[in-house]
């Protein structure tokens, strides 16, 4: 059985669009590098806010 980890031992970002630290999830494991926002709600609002621009 593998060895079990605490929650304050994994890897830790923070959040691009909300500036909120987010800790490493296991569906994240094979693309951790490229992980930038903590949620789904987040990466929306990214995309939103890039394509608001005034004409």
């Amino acid at each position: 059985m593998p060895k079990m980890r605490r929650k304050a031992d994994l890897p830790q970002k923070t959040c691009a669009a909300c500036g909120r630290p987010f800790r490493w999830r296991k569906k994240w494991e094979k693309v951790w590098d490229e992980v930038r926002y903590c949620s789904d709600r987040c990466r929306g609002e990214a995309r939103k806010a890039g394509k608001a621009s005034p004409p």
